[in-house]
């Protein structure tokens, strides 16, 4: 007989391992493919946003991984712009709007390779007892019957066995190659430039002799005319010594020619270096997203989803948020106090959010870039130039009208003509549709400490009759739910709103002031109960 499970995750990288902790702490029975035995050594996906932190704080592994991080501690994480080479006059501190982020979210950033963020979630789910991890093997095909999925595995070790897993559900989180999305038959669509990039590891103790001049920066971005907007740009891996590098190159380059890579990167610090190559790879400058997450019980995540540049710490922390919002939607299914529709709205929530990410910030700030050098030159005009470059560095500290969110999703209950997206702004209101930002409780806990699994009603400065509809409709339809209970003072009157209705990705759903005249309108809205 097969192997039965709830849910079978294809593809055990950081994304589908997130996706088996969230699952798993859920209580689902959860099986993870992975072709692999051993964790990559590539160090991407460094950057990790405040959000993400929040994740690895409810998935109770926030402290391996503020463990784990080779910088030092209280090493800063933000970069420098430069213009022409690492040796211009002019230069500004980048990601500096990030150091002000920190009231809107419960937990600060951090910054270590991905392969240790994917140590951590390994060792995370092989804690869970519900979950099984399938190392050295390969999805070869699935099928969906209806009432369930089928997923038929290979063996790359001896005794080579091919076998078939039984599931209600599965998700691809299987890559940008990823065999998922193949044999769901899901097109893929966005912005091509067109043109390869080189990532190569390098480990030169003179290039970081040659940048202590701007102090201790964690990224070094290079803007001139000749990469046409594309990034030149050097991120740093370890506290001293150890860097990656993306740039621009020729058609046929390749690893077989470092010279030509060392090259590049000395034109584009302005000065000559040694350098030992650690890695040398390539990648082409597109945006690629699906036109849907979904197709019936079979789910797509992360790269098997969404590529792009590797521009700002978008990749892994969309799809970490990517299976944040699936997880509890899985759950609840199975658990049967949410609507089979429920599932449809992970598509609806997450896929045109990255649609605009990848178009109106990834590949708009490329267009952006390359206009900005077309129209300013310090040796056309210095003046006008330099007014130019000063008015760029001040934008580059507004955390500006970027923010994830749902308003226009069908469970929430949003303002008239919501859509879902990233253009909006970051705000301590409790708003439907938006990431909860925290609090201070009168007990001197922050309210993220006091989330529930499940939804949880904020009920700061109500009685217990403005709750007691929400609480016994809750119950009748099984629906757990959580109260906590404060003071509208002391802080937490920045949510405006004495009622918020908190679901279990630490998204608002609803919000009011006195007790709803429908409270089980309310609950069927937000579970997606017809």
């Amino acid at each position: 007989m097969p192997q039965r499970f709830q849910l079978i995750v294809i593809g055990g990288g950081p994304v589908g391992m997130a996706l088996a902790v969230e699952a798993g702490q859920r209580g689902l029975s959860v099986a993870v493919v992975e072709r692999g035995r051993d964790v990559g050594r590539l160090p991407k996906g460094q950057g990790l946003t405040h959000r993400s932190l929040e994740h690895f704080y409810f998935w109770n592994c926030l402290d391996e991984i503020r463990t784990i991080r080779v910088l030092p501690p209280g090493y800063p994480i933000g970069g420098i712009n430069a213009y022409g080479d690492l040796r211009s006059e002019y230069w500004y501190p980048s990601n500096e709007s990030r150091n002000k982020l920190g009231p809107y979210f419960f937990q600060r950033n951090d910054r270590l390779p991905q392969y240790l963020t994917e140590e951590v979630l390994r060792a995370r789910a092989a804690e869970l007892a519900n979950v099984t991890l399938l190392y050295e093997q390969t999805a070869k095909s699935i099928t969906d019957d209806g009432d369930g999925v089928r997923v038929s595995i290979s063996s790359s070790v001896w005794p080579y066995e091919d076998e078939v897993l039984e599931a209600d559900y599965a998700v691809g989180c299987d890559g940008t190659g990823s065999t998922v999305l193949r044999e769901l038959g899901i097109e893929r669509r966005g912005s091509d430039f067109d043109t390869r990039m080189v990532l190569a590891v390098i480990y030169s103790p003179e290039f970081h002799d040659q940048t202590k001049r701007f102090g201790e920066r964690t990224t070094f971005h290079v803007m001139n005319l000749e990469s046409k907007g594309a990034w030149q740009f050097w991120g740093r891996v370890e506290a001293e010594n150890s860097f990656f590098f993306h740039a621009p190159v020729k058609k046929d380059a390749t690893a077989e020619d470092p010279a030509y890579i060392q090259q590049v990167m000395e034109h584009a610090a302005g000065f000559s270096f040694t350098a030992e190559f650690r890695h040398i790879g390539f990648w082409n400058l597109r945006i690629s997203v699906a036109d849907t997450y979904r197709k019936g019980r079979v789910f797509i995540a992360g790269d098997a989803a969404h590529s792009h540049p590797p521009y700002g710490g978008h990749g892994l922390n969309n799809g970490l948020e990517d299976v944040t919002n699936l997880g509890w939607k899985l759950a609840a299914v199975l658990d049967g106090w949410a609507g089979e529709g429920l599932l449809d709205t992970y598509t609806e929530e997450r896929q045109p959010v990255f649609v605009e990410t990848g178009e109106d910030v990834i590949a708009a700030g490329i267009r952006e870039e390359r206009q900005f050098l077309e129209d300013h030159s310090p040796e056309r005009d210095r003046a006008e130039f330099e007014d130019a470059w000063r008015k760029r560095a001040e934008a580059s500290t507004d955390i500006g009208d970027f923010e994830q969110h749902y308003e226009g999703s069908r469970i929430i209950w949003g303002p008239p003509g919501a859509t879902v997206g990233i253009h909006s702004r970051l705000s301590l209101t409790a708003r439907a549709g938006h990431h909860l930002a925290p609090c201070t409780l009168s007990s001197g806990r922050n309210v993220f400490e006091e989330l529930g699994a499940g939804f949880t009603l904020l009920a700061f400065g109500s009685d217990d009759e403005a709750t007691r509809g929400l609480e016994e409709a809750a119950s009748r339809a099984g629906v757990p739910l959580k109260i906590v209970r404060d003071s509208l003072t002391g802080g937490r009157e920045h949510y405006e709103a004495r009622l918020v209705l908190v679901r279990p990705d630490q998204f608002v759903c609803w919000t009011g002031d006195d007790a709803p005249a429908d409270p089980g309108a309310i609950l069927r809205r937000v579970t997606a109960v017809q």
